[in-house]
């Protein structure tokens, strides 16, 4: 039991988990916007996922905190090197104005975590922005990205994808926002901060309401009852979150959201 414990932990650390929520909703887009499955796209999203995310956690920790690196965090370096040389490889397959946008996409993710200006903190600990600049990289890794290297026009249609995949992203959010307010730095002014827990859960409930709302003009009725579904679950989510809850509420669960709306756009 304590190996399947440590193994599940690796799982989640090593950021595998958020990059497949990441690739179903790379899926999600191929789906929507009926684009043959794009594999260089696809498993580039993949790759640079777990190469982005363990830059931004593990990155203060070493470089920074100077904390020593056990075996866990060697082989996560390791996994990491994989996926960039991984990410790479499937970087020039795909189209060239996809690959400056993603080049866009990762100037992004390095200043949310390098400090580029002097006597300045990195983005990710600028007051308020870090929720808008999580979730603009999520819609532009899984939905700008697919939908540019496909080579369609762009219509009203992907406009509104774009508002509801912020949306989504957005709200997952402001869950990890909830669990994390008793750890995170006051001044950073998470929403949960600035206006309380109770406040923070009406604001999540009622951005849900629309987002499913606007589907009515773009989706199928399958597509509707789909998405229907996974509000709800979403809802629940945000209802029974709480500072005191598991980490693996938010790093597990809340994170498999995508990964549940793509098996049920598959299977249903």
């Amino acid at each position: 039991m304590k190996l399947l414990k440590q193994i599940f932990d690796f799982y989640l650390n090593s950021s595998i988990h958020v990059a497949l929520s990441c690739y179903a909703l790379v899926w999600i887009t191929f789906y929507f916007f009926h684009i043959q499955y794009d594999e260089p796209m696809a498993l580039f999203v993949f790759f640079g996922t777990i190469v982005g995310y363990n830059f931004v956690k593990y990155d203060a920790l070493v470089r920074v905190k100077r904390k020593p690196v056990g075996n866990q965090l060697k082989i996560i370096a390791v996994l990491s090197l994989f996926s960039l040389f991984a990410a790479g490889y499937y970087f020039f397959q795909l189209k060239r104005i996809t690959q400056i946008v993603s080049f866009a996409i990762f100037a992004v993710t390095a200043l949310y975590t390098l400090p580029f200006f002097p006597n300045r903190k990195n983005a990710r600990n600028w007051a308020g922005v870090k929720i808008y600049i999580v979730a603009l990289c999520w819609v532009g890794a899984t939905l700008v990205l697919p939908y540019i290297n496909a080579e369609i026009l762009f219509t009203s249609n992907f406009f509104i994808k774009c508002i509801q995949r912020f949306v989504l992203v957005f709200v997952l959010i402001l869950v990890f926002e909830i669990l994390d307010l008793a750890n995170d730095d006051p001044h950073l002014k998470t929403v949960p901060q600035t206006i309380g827990v109770k406040r923070t859960k009406i604001l999540g409930f009622s951005l849900l309401v629309p987002f499913w709302i606007v589907g009515i003009i773009t989706f199928s009725l399958h597509d509707l009852i789909i998405n229907l579904i996974m509000v709800v679950i979403l809802m629940f989510f945000i209802l029974f979150a709480n500072p005191d809850r598991s980490k693996y509420y938010t790093s597990f669960w809340v994170e498999s959201v995508p990964i549940f709306w793509w098996l049920m756009m598959v299977f249903f």
